[in-house]
């Protein structure tokens, strides 16, 4: 064989062999699935609605459709077409008592003012009906049990967004707290015409109506709604005053406020971090009159993420449970709990009836999102919008070993069509939090991008994760850096045995605690060739200062870094940055409240200082959760790159 042809014949092979998808092409696709904002099922259990996720003129993910369908295989409607058609703002479905009307949350006519509307869920009836015309932020729609008025939390007023991961205010002059107070307010069905009900000093972050309509329980904090959310009490407030009564002041952080259907007792979900929307605890019982606190779930391996009563007076929960998902039910008066189902799924939103029904939006490593409805562990699909989505990994494998005598989970998730003769480099992506957890669900961002460009991808559960009950969840408490480095350090030993990854080709990656576990991992250890931090906490001590949401640090650290200044110390990546050789890309958005921007301009500064090869990159007008599509492509393809370059081309 002459070289020419040898030649010719490679090129003809290569010509032909599958070529990796680009980093914009697997954006792109992960970018045309379609998610859902929210869930809900109507209490007979045989109607769902659901809000689609859309994407805006800027490509960004702020839209909504909602849709309504029968629990069984009726084709769905979308309820929000006869509302002129176009697209809009539109989240949060909330069905009658009688199951007749849903309520939702749309901004159509009047882009920006978002409005409660009405529709008929009648194929056929009543077009969507415009109910309130007021100025401010809705949410949390709920109708009374008469079904004569719809509650909702308003900030009356407020052009900014609520929540900790938006793109703060910018300070000017003097700089001072004028917070602005999210409160319980009713709309009557009828009229529109809308009251405020709870006090104006108190925060409410969720709340339920009492089964006689005359009070709402309310989870609840004086002040500032951002800094003193893990300072929340348990209030009940009258529907008719507005007077509030302090029920209970929990040790730790609640979440899910639900009246049983007696109205005697009230169920929320209670852990050392249970933020709304990123929910994990045990479920406790409170009387609805005051009294002792019931922990109904003590020493459950699992965490709770959902809350609703069921007729027969148990308490049925969605959970995380062992990196998968699950739903159950305890007895209150027994302690016993009941699994329904648990699947190597995520359940991404849920809405369970009070005869045990639910609707569910599931997802996994292998099935994109679709909504289900039915008696948990027989679901049955309402919606089938995503059949077309890609995959661009390999099949995800459940890994287990032991960290310091204690088991520990997490996720591998290798290259599509991996060779398994060859050895692969792999990137190693810790969850944020601290307490979160990376469950089975359909990729994004990195978790999908990565393994498309080659590389293996381990998502590890160490201690401080959901998942594995509350005292696992407590495990890194004063001790952040610590055990939880060590379960990722003795996970990845686990994966080498397992899976052909090179032990030299090694990254670590993260976004806000996963930003700072990647940062403090190369102060700690040479075992990372490269490393990816996002919103990373660089110094604890600086850290405190400097942020707005503080208040979450004191379960912990166990003090104000004021008052212990050590136990914030012996954590802070910055203490022992002359160990760091490891070369390290530091991201962060530009008016970032939860992770401010100096703690990335730190880290890096300290790095080029010290000659370790490191860039900084700053998103303009961002908050903590990066939403312009531009900026969330450039961080993909940034990552890649520097990945490539430090654990493919050895520079």
């Amino acid at each position: 064989m002459t070289a020419g042809f040898a030649l010719s014949a490679l090129l003809a092979v290569a010509a032909t062999a599958p070529q990796p998808s680009s980093v914009k092409q697997v954006f792109d696709s992960l970018e045309s699935v379609r998610h859902f904002h929210d869930v809900a099922i109507s209490r007979d259990g045989r109607s769902v609605a659901w809000s689609e996720r859309a994407k805006d003129a800027k490509g960004q993910d702020q839209l909504g459709r909602v849709f309504v369908a029968a629990a069984g295989a009726a084709k769905p409607r979308r309820l929000t077409g006869a509302a002129g058609g176009k697209d809009a703002k539109e989240k949060g479905a909330a069905f009658s008592p009688d199951g007749s009307r849903v309520a939702f949350l749309s901004d159509a006519g009047t882009p920006g003012k978002t409005q409660i509307w009405v529709a008929s869920v009648k194929a056929g009836g009543a077009a969507p009906r415009k109910l309130t015309r007021v100025r401010g932020q809705l949410d949390h729609l709920r109708w009374s049990p008469d079904g004569r008025s719809i509650a909702f939390l308003f900030v009356e007023g407020s052009e900014q967004e609520t929540g900790a991961l938006v793109a703060h205010k910018r300070d000017s002059g003097v700089v001072a707290e004028e917070p602005e107070i999210q409160r319980i307010a009713v709309a009557d069905a009828s009229t529109g015409a809308v009251r405020t009900v709870s006090p104006e000093k108190l925060y409410v972050y969720d709340y339920d109506w009492a089964p006689d309509g005359r009070s709402f329980a309310a989870e609840a904090a004086v002040g500032s709604g951002t800094d003193n959310y893990w300072l929340a009490q348990l209030y009940v407030v009258d529907a008719e005053t507005g007077a509030e009564r302090s029920i209970w002041k929990p040790p730790l952080q609640i979440a899910w406020p639900r009246f049983s259907p007696d109205g005697k007792w009230i169920a929320v979900i209670h852990g050392i971090m249970s933020d709304e929307g990123s929910d994990g605890g045990d479920v406790w019982v409170v009387p609805a009159a005051g009294g002792e606190a019931r922990n109904l779930t003590p020493g459950m391996p699992a965490s709770a993420k959902t809350i609703a009563w069921r007729s027969d007076g148990s308490v049925q929960f969605g959970e995380n449970v062992d990196g998968e998902g699950g739903v159950a039910r305890v007895d209150p008066g027994a302690g016993k709990i009941e699994t329904l189902w648990k699947g190597a799924q995520g359940i991404s939103k849920l809405d369970c009836a009070p005869d045990g029904s639910c609707a569910a939006a599931l997802d996994s490593f292998s099935q994109p999102p679709e909504v289900y409805a039915g008696a948990p562990g027989s679901w049955k699909a309402v919606t089938s919008i995503n059949g077309g989505a890609k995959t661009f990994w390999g099949e995800a494998r459940s890994l287990h070993w032991k960290s310091d005598g204690a088991s520990v989970q997490g996720w591998l998730l290798p290259p599509r069509d991996a060779d398994p003769a060859a050895k692969h480099p792999m990137v190693v992506i810790a969850h944020g939090g601290p307490s979160g957890v990376s469950s089975s669900g359909w990729p994004s961002r990195w978790t999908a991008v990565l393994p498309s460009q080659g590389y293996y991808v381990f998502l590890p559960n160490p201690r401080g994760s959901f998942g594995f009950g509350e005292a696992f969840a407590a495990g890194n408490v004063k001790d952040f850096g610590g055990g939880d480095l060590r379960d990722i350090l003795s996970g990845v030993d686990e994966v080498l045995r397992q899976a052909p990854v090179d032990p030299k080709r090694l990254g670590i990656t993260g976004w806000s605690y996963g930003g700072y576990m990647a940062m403090w991992a190369v102060t700690q250890t040479d075992r990372f060739a490269a490393a990816v931090a996002g919103a990373g906490i660089a110094s604890w001590q600086s850290y405190y200062g400097q942020n707005k949401i503080d208040t979450w640090m004191l379960p912990f650290f166990g003090a104000s870094v004021y008052e212990d200044p050590k136990v914030y110390a012996k954590s802070s990546p910055i203490e022992f940055i002359r160990n760091a050789k490891t070369p390290t890309l530091v991201l962060h958005g530009e008016r970032d409240s939860e992770v401010p921007t100096p703690q990335g301009y730190e880290f890096w500064h300290a790095l080029k200082t010290l000659g370790v090869p490191t860039e900084l990159v700053i998103y303009t007008d961002e908050g903590h959760s990066v939403r312009d599509p531009k900026h969330q492509l450039d961080i993909q393809e940034r990552s890649v790159k520097w990945f490539d370059r430090y654990l493919k081309n050895g520079t």
